[in-house]
């Protein structure tokens, strides 16, 4: 009785046992047809190439690609597909961009030259409202234009209003700006604002600015712009036409005099950065510590350079001057400047830091920096 109980039991255990494997074998079956499942629309998008397609990585966007699109989305995934089946029969590879064929000459605008703007930022939400009228005031086309921003350290709204008016540039149909990025790097440097433009504290404060226009550059640059323009946050005036103004000097670096805005309309200089070394500036310099950094406009020490807010500006506006130094308040570069080395260096480089040593730098390489002394623009009265 107890035999007949015991197979009656080993039978039933051995059932149990085929049902419990044939149930995971099923299961894993299913998951095995799950998965070739999504393999095809994993690999039917291209990783890279003119549809702006996108490798899937991971299980969650798979399942995320899977899903039932809206109408919208159903069109846009077929312009996609029709793009990169056309892109493969033509016998697309690799991606080829002949950079010799990207110049940045004096009829940029007629030539449809694409012109990156730069602006890094800390704190800055009170001047965003006047620095995007006086950008979209600009004669420029919009579509040749890309706007990025680095913000570092910002305990303001600023990320909100640049997200806010990125917005409203990127949608509206008429004069829509090619591109526009925001960036956030912080380098946990922290100044009083009464302590950021004394003399002690400026060479560590233009280290910190120059990694932070350095890290702006190198995320920012693409292989379309033939144009870099500096721009700072601040500035209160400049004709609308200053770009091609400027793209018409037709040289590496140029840069504008920046003044100071007043309620008198008096002329007071503000882009003291922006300079020719002299005789006795060269002389004094052989006697200097090769890490001592100069600084203009300071009591402190007088460097017996001519600044160009020093300089006439009763000459036709587009009348260029050589400088050794320059500031970034509106600085415009050829791209090729910055393509082949020539950057902000955070340390010493002949006695400059940041922008006066990005000036020496390209220089140093053979490129040519001026400045238009009859050229106005107005900064606000900030420091």
């Amino acid at each position: 009785m107890t035999s007949g109980v015991s197979e009656k039991t080993s039978s039933s255990s051995s059932s149990l046992l085929r049902i419990r494997c044939n149930k995971r074998q099923g299961i894993a079956l299913a998951a095995v047809v799950f998965m070739l499942f999504l393999s095809l629309f994993t690999f039917a998008r291209p990783a890279t190439g003119p549809c702006g397609g996108r490798t899937i990585r991971t299980f969650n966007e798979a399942v995320a690609f899977s899903r039932a699109s809206s109408p919208q989305q159903q069109q846009q995934q077929q312009q996609q597909q029709q793009q990169y089946h056309q892109y493969r029969q033509d016998g697309g590879g690799p991606i080829f961009r002949n950079l010799n064929d990207l110049e940045a000459t004096a009829n940029a605008k007629d030539n449809q030259e694409h012109v990156l703007i730069l602006t890094p930022l800390k704190n800055a939400a009170s001047y965003l409202p006047r620095y995007f009228e006086l950008l979209d005031s600009m004669s420029y086309p919009k579509h040749l234009i890309s706007v990025a921003f680095l913000v570092s350290d910002t305990t303001d709204n600023t990320v909100e209003l640049l997200q806010e008016q990125a917005h409203v540039f990127l949608n509206r149909w008429k004069d829509r700006y090619h591109d526009i990025t925001i960036y956030q790097k912080d380098f946990s440097f922290e100044l009083p604002e009464d302590k950021r433009h004394t003399f002690e504290l400026q060479p560590l404060r233009r280290s910190y600015m120059a990694r932070a226009r350095n890290y702006l550059l190198t995320a920012a640059l693409r292989d379309e712009h033939a144009w870099v323009l500096w721009l700072d946050v601040d500035l209160v005036e400049y004709p609308t036409t200053v770009l091609e103004d400027l793209q018409s000097v037709d040289v590496d670096v140029v840069v504008p005099n920046c003044l100071r805005e007043t309620e008198d309309n008096s002329f007071w200089g503000y882009d003291k950065n922006n300079w020719q070394e002299t005789d006795r500036s060269l002389e004094m310099q052989k006697d200097l510590d090769p890490e001592y950094v100069l600084l203009e406009g300071y009591y402190e020490f007088l460097t017996n350079r001519y600044l160009m807010v020093d300089m006439p500006t009763h000459h036709s506006k587009l009348e260029k001057v050589p400088l050794d130094g320059v500031g970034a308040t509106f600085t415009l570069v050829k791209a090729h400047v910055h393509r082949e080395g020539a950057n902000f260096p955070a340390f010493v480089f002949q006695h400059q830091v940041e922008t006066e040593g990005f000036a020496k730098m390209a220089k140093a390489m053979g490129y040519g920096v001026y400045g238009l002394p009859s050229y106005l623009i107005y900064h606000t009265m900030n420091g």
